[in-house]
């Protein structure tokens, strides 16, 4: 990480020093340095002069003391609090009382760190994410006691480089680790409840909601041993906070030494680097002969009428207000399992299958069936849909399917963070986009499919669930209601 900040620096045209307590490592750091900038010049990335000026930029300090004349010290060492204050504690002595000491850590406190310096007030974090010069983010957080001017040097600093900088509270997780809780927290909330297996979830969100990569997919690459603890400290550091609570299953994978890619055995096993995927079960021959769609959810009666009507079979479509007898009954929830959907208009459970139209049926449909579902109606809701040209996903009754609770979680997480201020609307989105690689910011989720549907898959899993974990964030309780968009900063403090 420190080899990468010392690049964009170097690049940038500021003159850039690197230190590291063990001997030798510092210039090996630079010729790691001056060795991308020259391959950056060969591919015509930059001009070879540019590169030549950057490496040139590149100085070695010998001890700590010869970073006396620097204006800003960027510390990326061990992510230990006594190290970074020890460390923090020599800089005071040989720099400047107008220099900057930040922080490059990813977890602990700035607040904390900067306590035992002389002067807190010059301390702050300025978090890059790995590859530095490719992740084109970087959050810039002040403590309780740092000066606002200090905040914003940093910020011209980021932006002097081309990143774009995002300013959040001290916080646990900061802006971007906070954010991403969500989207792996709920995935696995989802598997230990038996919904689905973890290839499913990964389809899903990857065809449907359009994520470069599924939960499980991202939780190897990441790996356990890093993952886990993470999820444990920052549900502490919350106070037990229900959003953020893991479940045994990391804790157990953990135990086991199945730790992802870097062990060769994750939630996918890895041959040569590369997932084993389990090969989808082919779509069923089954056909229904006469189909009846619930009319509760309009939006969703409509998409379901628009994808059967691209379905190469001949099917009845009865349009009465009650199905008859025989009928293949189709209901469209939002938030609400299918046991629930079918008791609520009195439909036979037996021929009732749910339909998830949140994210629309042209790329993947999700289907879910309740305990008293038929196989033989389940079969032929599966083969209707496959009919139509989609891969099908069949599973198991849950409030909100998949992708409804995975998303309503990372749209409520992103609202709660705006609710307290961590971060303005756009700085959540930016962050989020730029640093996890989201298709959009949870605030923009959130107006792209409808806060109101979100509050109500939220409100839906509350009452089925009576977990508080899915209380909906006052955020976006408010916006819904008043027709705002989520993304839309208070106009009031």
């Amino acid at each position: 990480m420190g080899r990468g900040i010392a690049q964009l620096l170097a690049t940038a045209g500021i003159e850039t020093k690197l230190w590291d307590a063990i001997p030798g490592q510092a210039e090996k750091a630079r010729d790691f340095v001056a060795g991308m900038l020259a391959r950056a010049a060969e591919k015509g990335r930059m001009s070879q002069p540019d590169a030549e000026a950057a490496t040139a930029r590149l100085g070695i300090a010998s001890a700590v003391g010869d970073m006396a004349g620097c204006g800003i010290v960027v510390e990326a060492i061990a992510e230990n609090l006594e190290a970074k204050r020890k460390l923090f504690g020599e800089l005071e002595q040989v720099v400047a009382d107008d220099a900057i000491l930040a922080s490059n850590t990813s977890s602990l406190s700035i607040t904390t760190i900067a306590a035992s310096c002389r002067r807190p007030e010059r301390v702050a974090g300025l978090h890059f994410f790995n590859p530095a010069p490719l992740m084109r983010v970087v959050e810039v957080i002040g403590g309780e006691r740092t000066d606002e001017a200090v905040c914003a040097r940093l910020t011209k600093l980021v932006e002097r480089f081309g990143h774009r900088p995002v300013r959040a509270k001290d916080t646990p997780g900061f802006l971007v680790n906070h954010a991403g809780r969500a989207y792996g927290t709920e995935a696995l909330a989802v598997l230990s409840e038996g919904v689905a297996e973890f290839v499913d979830l990964d389809r899903v969100m990857r065809e449907t909601a359009g994520f470069p990569m599924g939960p499980f997919e991202l939780l190897d690459l990441t790996g356990l041993d890093v993952t886990h603890p993470v999820m444990e400290s920052i549900f502490g550091q919350f106070y037990m906070e229900p959003r953020f609570r893991p479940t045994p299953e990391t804790r157990r994978r953990l135990s086991a030494g199945l730790l992802g890619r870097k062990t060769n055995a994750g939630f996918y096993r890895y041959v040569d680097g590369k997932p084993v995927v389990p090969v989808e079960a082919p779509a069923p021959a089954d056909r229904p002969k006469k189909v009846w769609i619930s009319r509760r959810n309009r939006d969703g009666r409509a998409a379901i009428l628009a994808r059967l009507k691209l379905a190469n079979v001949k099917i009845a479509i009865e349009t009465g207000t009650k199905p008859s007898s025989t009928a293949l009954c189709l209901t469209s929830p939002l938030g609400e399992d299918a046991t629930t959907a079918a008791t609520a208009e009195k439909l036979d459970p037996a021929r009732t299958v749910a339909v998830d139209t949140l994210l629309g049926l042209d790329r993947r449909v999700t289907l879910m069936a309740n305990p008293l579902t038929d196989p033989k109606y389940r079969r032929a809701a599966a083969g209707l849909f496959a009919a139509t040209g989609v891969p099908v996903t069949t599973i198991a009754d849950s409030p909100g399917f998949i992708a409804q609770r995975i998303l309503a979680a990372v749209v409520n997480m992103g609202a709660a963070i705006a609710q307290a201020r961590i971060a303005t609307p756009a700085d959540i989105d930016a962050a989020v986009k730029l640093g996890l690689g989201y298709p959009k910011g949870p605030l923009e989720w959130g107006d792209a499919l409808g806060a109101s549907r979100i509050l109500t898959v939220l409100e839906n899993l509350m009452q089925a669930t009576g977990d508080p974990r899915y209380r909906p964030s006052l955020w976006l309780k408010r916006r819904a209601d008043l027709g705002l968009s989520l993304a839309s900063p208070d106009l009031a403090p």
